[in-house]
C-alpha cells in the first residue's frame, strides 16, 4: 500500500498517463531509477482518487473555454467600434415618415426628436450619422446583416426577440393610446370595442400586437405619412389607430383642423420606454452611446430636445397615467 502511495504521488512530479491493458484501467509512470516505463493495475482507491482529478481538471478546462469566448466576444464588440470610429461614420435606419420623431421639414432635411437624438450622440462621440429610411419591419433585419449598427427602432420588454439585441438608455416614457373619428367616436369606448373594427398601423409592431389580440381586423400601412392614417381613418376605410400616446397627441394637434379626428381619452393601456436597439457584438458602441446619453440628460440637452418636438412636453421622464395592462407575449 506504501508504495502505491508513493506512486500516486508521482502523478503530480512526473508524467503520468492513464491506459487500458488487457480490460485493466492501469496507471503508467516512468520509474527515475532506471528511466524505464512502468504500467502497474490501479487499485481501488487510486481509482476514485484519479476520477476526482479528473473531474477538477474537466471543470477547470470548461471555465476556461468560457473564458475564451467572453475574452472572444469582448474583442469582437472592441473591433467592431474600432471600425466605426475609422470609418467616422454611424450607421443609422429610421422611418423618416413618423412625426415627430423622425420626418422631412419642408425643406426635406430630416430631423425629428429620435434623429436630433441622434445627431447629438454621434457629435458627442465625435461622428458623423448616416440615416437610411426604410419601414419598420426592415430595420432589424438591417441591424442583424450589418447593414447598420443603431436601429430606431424601440422593442419592448417582455417581447419575444427583447434578449436578441442591446438596448440603449431609454429617451421616452409613454404609453399606448386611440385615435378614433370625432363624430362618432369609431363606436370605440373602452379597449372590449376595439374587436372586430380596422385598426390601422405598421407590420410587426406592438400596436399591431394589441390590437390583434383585440380582435381587430388589422389594415397594414408600410410606412407612410400621418396624412395618409387620418385620411383613412375619416373615410371609413379604418376606424382606429392603435399607437404612441405623445406622437398621437401632436399628430391630433397637427391635423385637427384638416380631419375630424381625436385621441379616445382616458383609454390608455401598457406603459412603456422607448430606446434605440443595437446587436448583441455592439456593447462597446452601446456603453459609448449611453455615456453620451447620460450626459445630454445631466446637461438638460435630452430635456431640450424633448420639449422641441413635443410641443413643451418632457418626454424623458415617466408620469403618472390610470392605464390597463393588455398582454401581448403570445400574438406574433
Amino acid at each position: 500500500m506504501k508504495q502505491d502511495k508513493n506512486l500516486f504521488h508521482f502523478y503530480f512530479v512526473f508524467r503520468v498517463q492513464f491506459i487500458v491493458f488487457q480490460e485493466r484501467i492501469c496507471y503508467c509512470y516512468v520509474c527515475q531509477k532506471n528511466k524505464q516505463k512502468v504500467v502497474k493495475p490501479m487499485k481501488k482507491w487510486m481509482k476514485a482518487g484519479f476520477a476526482a482529478v479528473a473531474v477538477l481538471l474537466a471543470a477547470c478546462g470548461a471555465n476556461t473555454t468560457k473564458t475564451q469566448e467572453t475574452t472572444v466576444s469582448v474583442s469582437e464588440a472592441q473591433a467592431n467600434w474600432d471600425k466605426i470610429v475609422e470609418s467616422g461614420v454611424v450607421k443609422v435606419s429610421t422611418a423618416g415618415t413618423l412625426y415627430p420623431q423622425s420626418f422631412h421639414k419642408d425643406n426635406n432635411e430630416l430631423t425629428g426628436y429620435d434623429v436630433e437624438i441622434m445627431k447629438e450622440v454621434a457629435k458627442r462621440l465625435n461622428l458623423k450619422v448616416e440615416f437610411t429610411e426604410m419601414g419598420v419591419d426592415g430595420m432589424l433585419t438591417a441591424l442583424d446583416s450589418g447593414m447598420t449598427d443603431i436601429a430606431n427602432y424601440s422593442i419592448e420588454e417582455g417581447a419575444k426577440n427583447f434578449d436578441a439585441y442591446l438596448h440603449t438608455t431609454p429617451h421616452k416614457y409613454s404609453f399606448t393610446s386611440m385615435v378614433v373619428r370625432g363624430s362618432d367616436n369609431s363606436g370605440i369606448h373602452s379597449w372590449a370595442d376595439v374587436k372586430g373594427k380596422k385598426a390601422a398601423g405598421a407590420a410587426s409592431t406592438n400596436y399591431m400586437k394589441i390590437a390583434k389580440k383585440l380582435g381587430a381586423e388589422l389594415v397594414v400601412y408600410d410606412n407612410v405619412t400621418n396624412d395618409v392614417y387620418m385620411s383613412d381613418l375619416v373615410n371609413g376605410r379604418t376606424d382606429v389607430i392603435i399607437n404612441d400616446y405623445y406622437l398621437q397627441s401632436i399628430a391630433v394637434a397637427f391635423a385637427k383642423d384638416k380631419y375630424d379626428i381625436k385621441i379616445n381619452e382616458g383609454v390608455y393601456a401598457n406603459p412603456y420606454s422607448s430606446s434605440f436597439s443595437i446587436s448583441l457584438n455592439n456593447t462597446v458602441l452601446r456603453d459609448k452611446f449611453n455615456e453620451a446619453m447620460d450626459a445630454m440628460k445631466k446637461d438638460g440637452t435630452l430635456k431640450k430636445i424633448s420639449e422641441k418636438f413635443f410641443a413643451g412636453q418632457d418626454v424623458t421622464e415617466p408620469k403618472e397615467f390610470k392605464t390597463e395592462k393588455i398582454d401581448i407575449s403570445d400574438v406574433d
